[in-house]
């Protein structure tokens, strides 16, 4: 691993997907910062990260770890500094950070629709916002958004979590325009069904129709998600803005 002197910071890095990106993003040598509002659940997730084995070696792989609600704006006001003076100025933002509050819309509470609106798609407002002006500074800078199947194609008790993915395209699509000739690139990514706790903790019934429904038979691994965040992040997709890369096993193909 060659360092490159970089700094990512990828929130919700304690997930499944957001773990696979860790992993792939340190191999790369970016220095990484993952925030969180649990200190103990990151802690234990911190230690588990510092023993992820590769070829049956020992490989430590240190993440820092910074509080910060990524869905309130001073939070994470504060959470940048501490990263800026600290650590580094941010040069690669992959909003990842997600969560699901399903039910139908003539059942769902405001709650569960701002709830999923502020962690999904505000969040990406307020940690782009924050980290723009560096990278235009620097002239160098990737923000690498995780969006959804679900918000190409809509699905069934998800009007919150799809209308909070499909927000990401219009958002990326017009801050690309605004830095196309500054350095920093602004892209998605959009995921299908990906092999992690949360959709193994699926029951096992509903899971195989699920399967059945995507055309490569099989659920995505969270490190085919993170092999295209390393692509968009590197040198080599300098010339991509504004673009998003499905990676669904062919559930959903987009005009």
């Amino acid at each position: 691993m060659i360092k490159n002197n970089k700094v990512a910071l990828i929130t919700g890095g304690t997930g499944g997907i957001g773990t696979a990106i860790c992993e792939r993003l340190y191999k790369d040598g970016f220095t990484l910062v993952a925030n969180y509002k649990d200190f103990d659940k990151a802690m234990k997730w911190r230690e588990e990260a510092k023993k992820w084995r590769e070829n049956q070696l020992q490989m430590g792989i240190d993440v820092k770890i910074v509080e910060g609600d990524i869905a309130d704006y001073k939070s994470s006001e504060r959470m940048m500094k501490e990263i800026q003076d600290e650590i580094g100025t941010v040069q690669v933002l992959v909003n990842n950070a997600g969560i699901t509050r399903d039910t139908p819309l003539h059942k769902m509470t405001p709650e569960q629709w701002f709830e999923v609106i502020n962690t999904n798609l505000n969040s990406v407002f307020i940690c782009s916002r924050l980290v723009i002006e560096g990278m235009i500074e620097k002239k160098w800078g990737r923000i690498i958004s995780i969006s959804s199947v679900n918000g190409q194609k809509g699905q069934f008790g998800q009007t919150n979590y799809a209308t909070a993915k499909a927000g990401m395209y219009g958002f990326t699509k017009s801050l690309a325009l605004e830095t196309a000739k500054k350095g920093v690139t602004i892209n998605t990514i959009s995921p299908g069904y990906v092999g992690t706790s949360m959709v193994m903790a699926i029951r096992e019934d509903i899971r195989n129709k699920i399967i059945e429904q995507i055309p490569m038979g099989r659920l995505g691994d969270p490190k085919e998600i993170a092999s295209a965040v390393s692509y968009l992040a590197s040198e080599e997709a300098s010339y991509i803005t504004g673009s998003d890369i499905s990676v669904n096993g062919g559930l959903y193909m987009s005009r």
